[in-house]
């Protein structure tokens, strides 16, 4: 990955609202990287947990949080984080993505890389 592609995709990531989420797909089309969806994964694995990002916000594409949970694991964390910032969940435990999905203006996607 490109250092431009990694910022670009932080910088989508630090538009996302409280409370709201953005897939890892939508992330990369956002950041003009569309079918790239890994690419967002591997970015935020640069991250440190403390980080000013808001990489808790962004969750796979049926709602869920794709991270190791456990006690101590960082899907524990991003699931206390989204629930502090009153994501809604479903039963099932995912995020509710037909009220939380992010949806910017269409004038904030950037275009796609060659």
């Amino acid at each position: 990955m490109t250092a431009t592609s990694h910022a670009r995709i932080l910088a989508v990531v630090r538009r996302i609202p409280r409370g709201r989420v953005a897939t890892y797909g939508q992330v990369a089309a956002l950041a003009g990287l569309p079918r790239h969806a890994r690419l967002v994964g591997h970015a935020l694995r640069t991250l440190d947990v403390e980080s000013d990002v808001p990489w808790h916000r962004v969750v796979n594409a049926r709602g869920r949080i794709s991270l190791p949970g456990g006690a101590l694991g960082a899907g524990s964390l991003q699931r206390a984080r989204l629930a502090r910032e009153r994501a809604p969940f479903t039963a099932d435990g995912a995020i509710d993505l037909a009220r939380a999905r992010w949806r910017p203006r269409p004038t904030t996607v950037a275009k796609p890389t060659r």
